[in-house]
């Protein structure tokens, strides 16, 4: 996948209807200071168009980027982040839960989980709504860079066995910094657009 054009189309808060896109959604959910921005960012080859932050949990909007005319990524809302009120913390998780019994586009949805770390509640919270929901997600395990290579398949483990992952499901280790992962991301998009492209002939 080669990407050209991203342009911020839509951003959507508590208040807002969701938009009826016609174009497929790629999601994207994550606990707060998970790298969420960084990773969107790396795939859309920007520095700085998906805004990440210093204080976690300051994303509180659903934010539609257009990629190429072909497809949106879709950046949730972090949750988990520990200082905010409960009032905001149940509207974070109301975003969420309303885009993903809403929108009728949603072709695969990225878990964001830190590699470094099992799983927290909200995560398998989130795992087990994506599931719920009809849709097997792609987990991501973000900051690779941050563990030493001998440890990589003893925090995968950890991550599939926390969560329960259902059998064949996808785990790409993620670097924002090295970006290894990304082509493996890229291909998993290419499949989806094809598999978009066949349902349309």
């Amino acid at each position: 996948m080669v990407i050209k054009n991203v342009n911020l189309e839509t951003v959507c808060g508590i208040t807002s209807k969701l938009p009826e896109n016609r174009l497929p959604e790629i999601a994207f959910a994550g606990k707060s200071n998970v790298g969420k921005s960084s990773l969107i960012n790396g795939l859309m080859n920007r520095k700085a168009l998906a805004r990440t932050s210093s204080q976690p949990g300051k994303t509180q909007t659903i934010n539609y980027y257009n990629v190429n005319g072909q497809m949106y990524f879709v950046d949730l809302p972090g949750y988990g982040y520990a200082t905010a009120n409960q009032q905001v913390k149940a509207q974070w998780g109301k975003l969420i839960e309303d885009y993903l019994h809403q929108s009728k586009k949603i072709r695969t949805v990225f878990l964001l989980i830190d590699i470094r770390h099992a799983p927290s509640e909200n995560d398998q919270i989130m795992y087990d709504w994506i599931l719920d929901r009809g849709y097997k997600p792609v987990i991501i395990a973000t900051k690779l860079d941050k563990i030493k290579r001998s440890q990589v398949a003893k925090q995968l483990k950890m991550i599939c066995d926390t969560l329960a992952v259902v059998e064949d499901t996808t785990i790409i280790p993620y670097s924002s910094l090295s970006k290894q992962g990304r082509e493996e991301i890229y291909e998993l998009l290419d499949r989806i657009m094809e598999e978009e492209n066949e349902e349309d002939v």
